[in-house]
């Protein structure tokens, strides 16, 4: 009989602890959030019920119960997963806590590819891992200022999201994202507003908007350019004058990020979009121009 690798086992010995890995359950939300704050996350309890409720995982603790590290991952289908809450206490970080995490994770999703996005601390980690990287996420934020509204795209109406809309919008989203994300999306939509654009009475964008930490997020978010991204995204930034928001893009177009700077969301951090499997995701025609959260991509 083989023996398991020593990655795989319960239990381990990290720094002066033995350490125990067990899956997430939803009464983890208050270990969870002492690692979020543990990295100055700024995750509500609302947040993490949020991804508990989406996801799988697993925490590590240590003799006494004290969390030193999570990692959790979201299917998407049978083929597709990304990954998300992927944390280690600053002072174990070097010690392999988040090696073995990771490594549970891989094993529940063997036979998918699989999407994350990876801090400058943690990008050696995955690296090793064999995850190759994507391209960049910009991470826009700020207290949302009165800005002139983009010139109308010819031809597209700019109308609320309603529930009818659903299904084009799966539809689209899906195209655009490469995964089919129905459990994420209806679940988001409970908690958004939203609005959608309209060509000859069929969707061919949209944008969510929806409380996260201390701000709100606008995302999912997608256009087929950057003038549909811009006026999708005026009308929520409008909504919100005085009010902190956050759009997390993998877009490099300079335009769409100045037309967000200029809306008082600058640029305050950056990560790392990797993969390993095949690439997903449209490079043209509909495409993700705001992220529904890092974890969820």
């Amino acid at each position: 009989m083989s023996r398991s690798a020593p990655e795989d086992q319960q239990q381990f010995r990290l720094d002066a602890y033995t350490a125990t890995i067990r899956p997430i359950t939803p009464d983890d939300r208050s270990l969870l959030h002492e690692l979020t704050l543990s990295v100055f996350w700024r995750h509500r309890t609302r947040d993490l019920d949020f991804f508990i409720s989406l996801g799988q995982g697993y925490i590590a603790l240590d003799e006494i119960g004290r969390p030193l590290g999570s990692a959790m991952y979201y299917p998407s289908g049978p083929d597709f997963a990304t990954f998300g809450l992927m944390i280690t206490t600053p002072r174990l970080q070097a010690l392999g806590a988040g090696r073995r995490l990771l490594r549970r994770i891989l094993r529940d999703c063997e036979g998918r590819d699989v999407r994350l996005m990876a801090t400058k601390s943690a990008y050696w980690l995955y690296e090793a891992a064999g995850f190759v990287p994507v391209g960049t996420i910009w991470q826009h934020e700020g207290v949302a200022r009165d800005i002139h509204l983009p010139d109308p795209v010819p031809g597209v109406e700019i109308c609320p999201l309603e529930p009818a809309h659903l299904p084009a919008v799966l539809a689209l989203d899906a195209q655009a994202y490469g995964a089919y994300r129905e459990v994420i999306l209806n679940k988001i939509m409970s908690l958004s507003e939203g609005v959608v654009a309209l060509r000859d009475g069929v969707v061919c964008g949209f944008a969510m908007m929806r409380p996260f930490g201390r701000v709100e997020v606008i995302g999912p978010l997608v256009a087929e350019d950057d003038r549909m991204a811009m006026q999708l995204c005026a009308v929520l930034i409008q909504r919100r004058k005085g009010h902190e928001l956050r759009v997390d893009t993998p877009q490099q177009s300079e335009h769409f990020k100045a037309f967000l700077a200029a809306a008082g969301l600058g640029v305050v951090d950056t990560v790392t979009e990797m993969r390993m499997g095949r690439a997903r995701g449209a490079a043209d025609g509909p495409v993700i121009y705001g992220l529904a959260a890092q974890s969820l991509g």
